[in-house]
C-alpha cells in the first residue's frame, strides 16, 4: 500500500518520481516503443488540450537518444475505445489528439491495460503513460493487470489529475505493481507534467543512463536526484 496520500510539493514529487526509476529495469538496444494512453472522458475535457501540447514535448525530450515510437490510446463515452498505429512522427500524433472530443462516459482503465500487455506480446513494450483522473473500475482487477505488465517488463508511469481519492489510489497501485512511478499533475502543473512525461520517454528509450543525462540538463531538481541515484548504485 502507499504510505502516504499528503500532497507534495513540486520540486518533491519530481525526486520522488524520478527515485521510483532506481529499480526500473535495465533497457535493451532494441527500439523504444511507449504507450501513451488517456482518459478522454467528459472531466478530462479542461485538460485535453494541455496533453495534446505535453505529449508532443515527450518527443523533444528524447531527440538524439535513437527514435521512440509511440502509440495513442485514448478512450471516452459509451465503451468508445481508440488506438493508433505506431508513429515516430510527434506531428502525426498530435494531429490525431487535435481530431478528438471528450465524450462523457465511464473509465477504461481495464481495456487499456489489456491492450497494452497484447502489444507487450507483439514486440516489447518499454513503458506506458496513463494520464486519468478517477477509476469507475474494479481495483483488484486493475492491479493484477499492472503486475502482469510488470511480470513483462513494462513499467506504468500513472499521472493522475485532480482530487479523487479512489483515482489516486489505484493510480498509485499500477505503479507500484508494475514497477513503475506515479506522480500527480493539474492545470497549474504543466511544467512539472513535461519534466515528468520527458522523464517517462526517456527511460524507454535509453534507460536510467539515458535518464539521469536527461536529469542534467537544467533540471536542478532532477540533477539533484542524479547525483543520489550514482551513490545508491
Amino acid at each position: 500500500m502507499p504510505k502516504s496520500l499528503q500532497p507534495l510539493s513540486a520540486s518533491s514529487e519530481i525526486d520522488a518520481f524520478i527515485e521510483q526509476t532506481r529499480h526500473l529495469p535495465a533497457r535493451t538496444e532494441q527500439r523504444a516503443r511507449l504507450m501513451f494512453a488517456l482518459d478522454a472522458t467528459a472531466s478530462r475535457s479542461p485538460t485535453w488540450d494541455h496533453a495534446c501540447q505535453l505529449q508532443s514535448e515527450m518527443f523533444l525530450a528524447t531527440a538524439g537518444l535513437g527514435g521512440l515510437a509511440v502509440q495513442l490510446c485514448y478512450y471516452r463515452g459509451f465503451r468508445d475505445f481508440h488506438h493508433s498505429a505506431w508513429v515516430s512522427n510527434p506531428d502525426a500524433l498530435l494531429e490525431q489528439m487535435n481530431a478528438v472530443t471528450c465524450l462523457g462516459g465511464h473509465t477504461q482503465i481495464e481495456r487499456v491495460l489489456r491492450h497494452a500487455l497484447h502489444e507487450s506480446r507483439q514486440a516489447p513494450l518499454h513503458a506506458l503513460v496513463l494520464v486519468g483522473d478517477c477509476c469507475e473500475e474494479s481495483l483488484d482487477t486493475l492491479c493484477e493487470l499492472a503486475g502482469e505488465l510488470g511480470l513483462r517488463g513494462t513499467p506504468i508511469f500513472s499521472f493522475h489529475e485532480g482530487d479523487d481519492r479512489t483515482g489516486r489510489l489505484l493510480f498509485e497501485q499500477l505503479a507500484l505493481l508494475s514497477g513503475g512511478a506515479f506522480a500527480r499533475f493539474d492545470l497549474n502543473s504543466a511544467d512539472r507534467l513535461r519534466t515528468l512525461l520527458g522523464a517517462a520517454a526517456v527511460y524507454a528509450t535509453g534507460g536510467i543512463e539515458a535518464l539521469e543525462r536527461y536529469a542534467g540538463r537544467d533540471r536542478k531538481e532532477l540533477l539533484a536526484l542524479t547525483r543520489q541515484l550514482r551513490r545508491d548504485n
